[in-house]
């Protein structure tokens, strides 16, 4: 991961919630100053001392947002209603390192023994957290703990960060496409940083390497938004996208997927690739997502806890070969793309055979890194 040359990006995105807005639900507790406000609690059985022991902080979205929330609420409640463990998710106030921070300790405060932080907004609040309750463990996902400014990664023993390899995601995501016939694809991102890059390049060389063995030639649009929102402006690009002929169109940038599948429906007939999560449920033209396994994650570090083998210290990397990334095949649209082909390409991931090209030093463009054989790049700043 490329930190020090995206540490602005990554600082700029701190006032942008990766989050959808999902309905309100009842299982939270919502950290205000100085005060807390009960709307109820999900705990797989009675606690009689009204402690929690597994805990979830929500980034400021809910547990039902189709993202990284509501991904790491299912393996986190999927461990605890196996193993009987009780279980409680805190949605913080706002979202500043302040309320994230806050919130980690009312957690704490309510029998926490763990602690799941969702996403690189929670980097420096967990940080902090983990020099203020050294007997907490916490799970970080899709970060890894600095300061503010980017100086100082402490992790320390009791803290596992995750991080994807989101590249792996994007190159499946790219070679179903092209195998299932097309060959007019887009790469529509949100804000540059590692996670949104990596995810397009290894989408624009997984098509290459499809396009390579059909003997076609394929074209991908490319571009970053700089943002994570749904906007007129992303709608009118995919609109503009899909009538020159683009199929398929990777919204990978929280809300800019929304655009995106708005854009692909009132265009007809046009197609979706989602992101981080299974987003089938949010639109008839998304015919797959790119996903990251983030109730596995959660599942395996919370089984690892209580194993007493946690991981903590070190950063852990989630990758085809620990089932950490794929492709929801049992609902994905494919109209030619088998199982047996999937399997087959996950399987040469898995095992090293596929080696993928990362973006360079300051560079977010693919077609100065990507040496490409049967595939063309259209780069759109």
């Amino acid at each position: 991961m490329k930190k020090r040359i995206m540490a602005a990006a990554m600082s700029a995105a701190m006032a942008v919630s990766l989050a959808a807005c999902g309905s309100s639900d009842t299982g939270a507790t919502t950290a205000a100053a100085g005060a807390t406000q009960e709307t109820g609690a999900a705990v797989s059985s009675d606690s009689s001392d009204g402690k929690y022991e597994l805990a979830l902080v929500t980034d400021l979205g809910t547990i039902d947002d189709k993202s990284f929330n509501q991904g790491a609420w299912e393996g986190l409640k999927r461990y605890a209603d196996e193993n009987g463990k009780t279980y409680k998710y805190y949605q913080p106030q706002e979202q500043s390192t302040d309320s994230y921070l806050e919130t980690i300790g009312l957690a704490v405060e309510g029998g926490a023994k763990l602690v799941v932080c969702p996403g690189y907004l929670f980097e420096e609040p967990v940080y902090l957290a983990q020099e203020q309750y050294p007997d907490t463990y916490f799970i970080l996902l899709d970060g890894e703990p600095h300061n503010a400014d980017y100086s100082e990664y402490k992790t320390g023993e009791h803290v596992m960060p995750i991080l994807y390899q989101e590249d792996q995601a994007g190159f499946l995501a790219g070679y179903a496409a092209v195998k299932d016939g097309m060959t007019k694809l887009g790469f529509m991102g949100g804000m540059a940083v590692p996670a949104v890059i990596k995810f397009g390049y290894g989408f624009v060389q997984g098509a290459d390497a499809a396009a390579q063995e059909l003997g076609v030639q394929v074209d991908v649009m490319y571009n970053y938004t700089g943002q994570f929102a749904a906007t007129p402006e992303a709608q009118t690009m995919a609109a503009g996208w899909y009538a020159n002929g683009t199929e398929v169109i990777f919204g990978c940038g929280g809300a800019v997927g929304n655009s995106v599948m708005a854009a692909a429906e009132a265009s007809g007939g046009k197609k979706v690739i989602g992101v981080d999560v299974d987003q089938s449920s949010e639109s008839d033209t998304v015919i797959t997502s790119a996903m990251k396994m983030l109730a596995n994650s959660v599942y395996d570090g919370i089984s690892n806890y209580y194993a007493g083998t946690f991981p903590g210290g070190k950063t852990t990397t989630f990758t085809a070969a620990n089932d950490g990334v794929g492709l929801p095949m049992e609902t994905s649209k494919f109209e030619k793309f088998t199982q047996e082909e999937y399997d087959a390409e996950y399987k040469k991931l898995a095992d090293g055979e596929i080696t993928l090209t990362s973006f360079s030093e300051g560079n977010t463009d693919p077609t100065k890194d990507l040496t490409l054989q049967n595939t063309t790049v259209t780069f759109v700043e």
